[in-house]
């Protein structure tokens, strides 16, 4: 099949590896994608979000199927654009990227539903948000925007001071854009954090081997949320007897409140849990493959992605084989310096070559080609991927492999996994 990934990330990069690999691809394609991807695909100069320049450049080189991998596209339509000139394609379409492009949505899913999560409250003017935070006077306190953010629109406030900067940013600054139209206020939630991608074509669920992400920039925990700092798999919080809580208590009853609301949900759905004292709650969901999670996923899974995905398209998910290693997988994300504010782009990066372990693998994400040489191009630049016997070891291996790559103002966390 000729087969063309969406997107430019990290977890782009991961995806077309793994679909690279599969006996299914005869030739693959990137858009827009990065300088890694152009190392095993054609990559094409089509912005992620173009659904029209998209569908014409399916129709134009006989694309087979689609992979559209961020949020953006999903939530505008761009599966439901390919289906109507009759191209496949892996991904929810628009009714149902919904889960994670209205935060309000989602919430309100969780309570008609009866699916564990934070209480939770809906503004969608400023001063009366603020009025809430000072009357409640409870910190910390979770202030999330309505809509897409690139994975940064979640804020914990830890006083009154901080909540109404808060507010004022997304509400009246519009840092997010028409996302922070409406705000959602929610208890702050605490625990061991979870992420777990799930296959599912509406009817079958199948979880992937679970992660956990790093989200703030600096150790400890410390600084502003980023996209995610680096991820380990699996998460050793989320034990046998959680994930069996979990598919009774929160997977199932997602994927049949989305069929009951009309919105069947086909392809990769993430959960991000916290493992409070009262039992697993629901944080977020996202509607597609995580970043940095994907990073360390796919090198544990063994069974051929394409055959998967296409089986989750074509609703046959119970039939297909997915397996895991047993091992474990850590990546580390060298960003740049001043992330997640502004930062520079265009420095060349050294060191790309290595050599590395073999159980490592080099993913780009914000990067480019320019004159025969691989630069920066974006916030995070590369996740450092190791898989291992024991997270200890994949650990040692990734920094290791981390250590050997440098660009001007590179910046990482040295905490990954130490929790």
């Amino acid at each position: 099949m000729k087969v063309l990934v969406v997107g430019s990330g990290g977890r782009e990069h991961a995806l077309a590896l793994a679909i690279y690999k599969s006996p299914r691809c005869d030739r693959l394609y990137c858009a827009p994608g990065n300088a890694g991807t152009a190392m095993i695909a054609e990559n094409v100069p089509i912005a992620a979000a173009d659904i029209a320049g998209m569908v014409d450049f399916c129709l134009k080189t006989a694309i087979d199927y689609v992979v559209v991998a961020p949020d953006d596209p999903l939530a505008l339509g761009m599966v439901d654009a390919l289906a109507e000139k009759g191209i496949r394609a892996f991904g929810p379409d628009k009714r149902a990227a919904v889960i994670e492009g209205s935060k309000v949505f989602a919430k309100g899913l969780m309570e008609r539903y009866g699916i564990p999560t934070a209480r939770y409250r809906v503004y969608d003017d400023c001063v009366a948000a603020y009025n809430d935070v000072r009357t409640a006077g409870k910190y910390p306190v979770v202030i999330k925007a309505d809509g897409l953010a690139l994975g940064k629109g979640v804020i914990i406030a830890q006083s009154l001071g901080e909540a109404q900067d808060a507010l004022k940013s997304i509400m009246e600054d519009k840092i997010f854009g028409a996302s922070g139209n409406r705000v959602v206020i929610e208890e702050f939630l605490s625990g061991p954090e979870v992420s777990v991608l799930c296959f599912t074509d509406g009817k079958t669920i199948v979880p992937m081997v679970s992660s956990m992400d790093h989200k703030r920039i600096y150790d400890g925990d410390k600084g502003p949320n980023t996209g995610g700092m680096g991820t380990v798999a699996p998460n050793r919080h989320y034990t046998p007897e959680i994930a069996e809580e979990c598919m009774r208590t929160i997977f199932r009853p997602t994927v049949e409140a989305m069929n009951s609301e009309g919105r069947t949900f086909k392809g990769c759905l993430y959960f991000g849990l916290m493992l409070t004292e009262s039992g697993p709650k629901v944080i977020e969901y996202n509607c597609r493959f995580g970043d940095p999670e994907t990073q360390v996923v796919l090198p544990l899974l063994q069974s051929d992605l394409l055959s998967v995905m296409e089986a989750v398209t074509d609703g046959r998910l119970q039939q297909a084989e997915v397996r895991f290693s047993p091992g474990a997988a850590a990546c580390v994300v060298l960003a740049s310096g001043g992330y997640p504010g502004h930062y520079e782009k265009g420095l060349e990066i050294t060191g790309l070559q290595g050599p590395f372990d073999p159980a490592v693998t080099v993913y780009h994400a914000g990067t480019a080609l320019r004159d025969g040489k691989v630069v920066t191009a974006g916030g995070r630049v590369l996740g450092i991927s190791a898989v291992g016997e024991s997270l200890p070891q994949a650990l040692e291996r990734a920094y290791a492999a981390a250590e050997k790559i440098a660009f001007p103002g590179r910046q990482l966390r040295t905490d990954i996994g130490r929790k």
